[in-house]
This record gives C-alpha cells, structure tokens and sequence, in this order.
C-alpha cells in the first residue's frame, strides 16, 4: 500500500518541482561533475533495482539508475545522449526510477509505463515517450503502447488491478531520489557516481569509467 502523503511530503514535492523545472531549463553539459555517494544503504537499495523495470546485460559492469519526468525538458533533451552512451559502452545495466513530478500528466505516463512492463515492453515504451510528441491525453498513451507492440487494455486492466503497488513503487522512487539529494529529473547514479541535470553522451562515458574505476 502507497504510504500516506503528509505536509512534509508535500514540501519537499514543492521543491522538488522547482528543481526540476530549473534543470530542465539546463543546455547539455560536457562534464558529468559527478559526486560520490559511496557505499551507502540508499545506493545499494537503488542500484538492486528490486520490482522495477530494467535493460541491459543483467552482469554488466556498470549499473545506472535513472531519475527521469516523460514532461521534464532536460530529461527528453538528455535521453538520446544516454541511449548513445550506454549502446556505445555495451556493459551497462539501467534501472529506470520513474520520478513524476511534473503534475498529474506525468504521473499517468508513468503509471501506464509501470504497467507496460508486465508485457516485457517497458523501454519500447519509455523511449517514445520520452522522444516522441509530448504526451497530452490517453489517446496518445495508447497510441505509445500499441506502437511498442503492446496491448493497450490489458496495460489498463494492469495499472487499474494493481493501482497500489505502482503508487508505492512511484512514492518509492521519490523516497530514494530525495535520499541521495536528487531536487530535480533528470539525475544518473552509476555505480557510487551521481550526476545531476543534463549531460551530453560523452560526459555519460565519462560517468560509467567514473563509476568503474570506483568500483
């Protein structure tokens, strides 16, 4: 069951959203400016990845958690960077953490993502969603489904039956990206390496040999 949303959730969520609004306003960067978070409990709880979507060689040297909004700029801005780094590298896992915090439309396009992934079709589904039209309705949520080889009412029957357990996997993807100082999407933690904001695909490379020399 989702944990209840209080006042203090409430504040942080504020920031959060500015946050956000103000990274996805950044122009791609060259360096990663990458901290490290060492070897702490909320790095190893994120990069397990337990009950959330992934891709990628499951021994891959690298794991790269990703804290992205399918309406935040920087994030839609950064995804093709990060598609070219990771094919590049060939030897990194990602666990997608869905952050919604760009409102109500957000949060629906990563409830249906979520669900998508019951038919082994979630990244088809977050790549167009992140490098297709902004979505706007459920016409074109479905129109993301259907185009991604999935079946669009059994995705709705999916989000609908487990509604609960989407909503705490969403409240614990903000949970872990406040945890480790996240204010905004989009944020990259490979290995004990947290990059923040939009990076270009050489600063990704950059981050991954980062994150396996701290390895």
């Amino acid at each position: 069951m989702a944990a209840p949303f209080n006042r203090r959730h409430a504040v942080q969520l504020g920031a959060v959203i500015v946050g956000g609004w103000a990274l996805g306003r950044v122009v791609l960067r060259t360096d990663p400016n990458a901290r490290d978070l060492g070897q702490s409990s909320a790095v190893e709880r994120i990069l397990g990845g337990a009950g959330l979507p992934t891709s990628g060689p499951a021994n891959a040297s690298v794991r790269l958690a990703v804290f992205t909004d399918y309406l935040c700029p920087a994030c839609r801005r950064a995804f093709p960077a990060m598609e070219g780094a990771v094919r590049s590298d060939g030897d990194v896992r990602i666990i997608y953490k869905d952050w919604p915090i760009f409102g109500p439309v957000s949060e629906r396009a990563a409830r249906l993502a979520l669900a998508s992934d019951e038919q082994g079709i979630y990244p088809a589904v977050h790549r167009q969603l992140m490098s297709g039209r902004r979505i706007n309705d459920d016409g074109m949520l479905q129109k993301v489904v259907t185009d991604a080889g999935g079946d669009w009412k059994r995705a709705m029957a999916y989000m609908m039956t487990h509604e609960q357990i989407i909503a705490a996997r969403l409240y614990a993807n903000g949970q872990d990206a406040l945890a480790i100082g996240l204010a905004g999407t989009p944020g990259y933690l490979a290995g004990s390496k947290l990059a923040i904001g939009a990076i270009s695909e050489g600063a990704l490379v950059e981050l991954f040999a980062r994150a396996r020399r701290a390895g």
